[in-house]
């Protein structure tokens, strides 16, 4: 049925805001509610590790701290509304188009560090009522199977007390084997699990062992009170509501991030002056379409989407003349217009036929960059015209290096929902000025990430990628993670730790004083990164363990406050199975992204 489309989960992530997405948990629960829906399939909460995954969109961040912060506020909202939610996928699941055959390899440390803490979180803090497992295998076992992860780690470990659920029709593969290991419920009708009923009669599996199952299903149906209240088969009333499209609005807001905003005609072309853009022309393929993203199980039957052309010519009004050039060339009139426009806007970027789930939509992508068309239109306009802002829409990272500096301001879009357009523009036309902060890297070129292979049947997942990755290589990010510009500056200083030492299962927390140096009021994230000087194992040059904003009037000062688990920095040792916490100094930086010098103390852990 009809439902709010809300801007997808990476562009979400790029709010950097979980109280924000703990809303929109509670928006989508109440409207899945409205058609007697118990469990949400979300969030996705796998990492990015390359960002041509087709499901990049679905998650949140290449990053596990913050990938966890946005997933628990999520949960937390979805839950507060009697619906369980879903976290998935379990684990280390970021290929489509080989998802049903893959074997990952990861050593127990990565896999403990980089993949699985965001999960635990879930569990942990967000008490999560279900998990789904993933299609693929992790070293050799596939992931219904491994008792490793479902046994040992979620239930044993974690101390999960809901129940594990299949992914879709291939998710299963077995029958006493995966309810052994952990598997409670093969989704979505019984193929493996038909056999139970035999492999009980030939002793191959005991009732207590099914009754295990049975229970952990009934508990989450009691604790969440689904044999007390009455089902809702259809309640448009709760969809699609004045509040929840505001919401949408108010999100694809906060998640577009300004990537450059170079002077253009004596002032920064952006924010757009209403009273000075007398002709505004605006091109590419993404601009007069409801680019809302994959047509896989993410997809949203949307009411009525705001383009990107719709929502500038709204906010233009009768004063501004808004000419829309369809096409990727331009004819003769069209390269006049764009000559005489006093801004050029163009909106290209990715569509759901270039990345989407496996087997029900486009799969992974091919490559980094635009559609060479795309490159072109953008390099022509730019021959024309010096005020040329290109929006992208997509999943995760698009490469800017061959066009960039031929225009004046980039922003990434993502997919922003179905009031994207009004979103654009609040942004472009200074309505509201741009929060949005990288939950990705843009790389100058692919190669400089590592190799994303959807191919082979056996891959091998390193302990870095993203920015660590880019940081121990010493290559500079085109864009890097965490970053945003606004329509302000920031200042930093009077960084303090609350303690100059510290031990395990303590809270470090770092306080600093952000000041708005501008004149326009907007938010920042501060980013605290984590660097373990003289470590003995592989660390990354930088770890993000936490984060915050402030929202800050001109000339503003805040004091904010990112408090650390110590816990989260000790590191998983293989030869004893147990985390930790070494005694050496951590050097902490509070930064507005990861490649800023920013402030710096040292704390030493006991």
């Amino acid at each position: 049925v009809p439902a709010t489309a809300f801007p997808v989960a990476m562009m979400r992530g790029a709010t950097w805001d979980p109280s924000l997405e703990r809303r929109v948990g509670e928006a989508i629960a109440q409207e899945v509610r409205s058609i007697g829906v118990d469990v949400l399939l979300a969030p996705t909460m796998n990492i990015l590790r390359h960002p041509r995954w087709g499901r990049a969109q679905e998650t949140y961040s290449e990053d596990t701290h913050h990938t966890g912060s946005m997933a628990v506020g999520f949960i937390e909202g979805v839950q507060s509304r009697g619906v369980i939610a879903s976290a998935k996928h379990l684990a280390v699941n970021s290929i489509e188009d080989t998802r049903h055959r893959v074997d990952v390899r990861v050593d127990e440390r990565t896999l403990r560090e980089v993949y699985l803490p965001h999960f635990r979180r879930a569990v942990v803090d967000a008490r999560v009522g279900s998990v789904m497992s993933a299609y693929n295998q992790v070293n050799g076992a596939w992931c219904d199977q491994s008792a490793h992860l479902l046994r040992d780690i979620l239930r044993g470990e974690w101390g999960f007390a809901g129940f594990v659920e299949s992914d879709w029709i291939l998710g299963t593969h077995g029958d006493v084997e995966s309810v052994r290991a952990g598997l409670d419920i093969e989704m979505p009708a019984a193929v493996h699990f038909d056999r139970l009923a035999a492999a009980l009669e030939a002793g191959r599996i005991t009732e207590r062992e099914i009754d295990a199952a049975v229970r952990r299903i009934l508990r989450a149906q009691l604790c969440f009170g689904l044999d007390a209240r009455a089902r809702v088969t259809d309640d448009p009333t709760q969809r699609l509501t004045p509040a929840h499209l505001a919401l949408a609005r108010e999100v694809a807001r906060r998640g577009m991030v300004l990537l450059r905003n170079e002077p253009s005609r004596g002032a920064p072309a952006l924010p757009l002056d209403a009273a000075a853009v007398r002709r505004l022309v605006v091109l590419g393929r993404n601009a007069d379409v409801a680019n809302l993203g994959d047509r896989g199980s993410s997809n949203v039957i949307a009411g009525d989407v705001v383009t990107a052309l719709e929502g500038l010519r709204a906010r233009a009004g009768a004063a501004v003349a808004v000419t829309h050039l369809a096409g990727a060339t331009l004819d003769a009139a069209g390269q006049q217009a764009v000559r005489e426009a006093d801004a050029v806007v163009i909106v290209t970027g990715l569509q759901a036929d270039d990345e989407g789930e496996a087997t029900v939509g486009a799969g992974d992508r091919d490559g980094l960059a635009l559609p060479t068309a795309e490159e072109a239109l953008i390099r022509a306009a730019a021959a024309l015209n010096t005020r040329v802002v290109v929006v992208l829409e997509g999943g995760a990272a698009i490469l800017t290096r061959a066009w960039r500096d031929d225009v004046a301001a980039v922003v990434m879009a993502f997919y922003p929902g179905a009031m994207g357009g009004a979103a654009l523009a609040d942004v472009l036309f200074g309505d509201a000025a741009p929060s949005g902060r990288l939950p990705f890297s843009i790389p100058e070129r692919e190669a400089d990430l590592p190799a994303f292979d959807n191919t082979s049947e056996t891959v091998t997942y390193g302990y870095l990628h993203g920015y660590r990755h880019l940081g121990r290589a010493g290559v500079a990010a085109a864009h890097a993670f965490g970053s945003g510009l606004t329509y302000t500056t920031f200042g930093y200083s009077e960084l303090a730790l609350s303690a100059p030492t510290v031990r395990a299962g303590q809270t470090l927390t770092a306080t600093v004083t952000v000041t708005n140096r501008g004149a326009v009021r907007a938010i920042e994230t501060a980013q605290l990164y984590v660097t373990a000087v003289g470590s003995r194992v592989e660390r990354a040059p930088r770890d993000l363990r936490a984060f915050a904003q402030v929202d800050l009037a001109p000339g503003q000062s805040a004091r904010g406050a990112l408090p650390v688990r110590v816990d989260d920095l000790a590191y998983w040792d293989v030869a004893t199975s147990a985390w930790v916490l070494e005694p050496i100094a951590y050097e902490v930086i509070v930064a507005p992204d990861a490649a800023a010098e920013g402030l710096r103390a040292t704390v030493r852990a006991e």
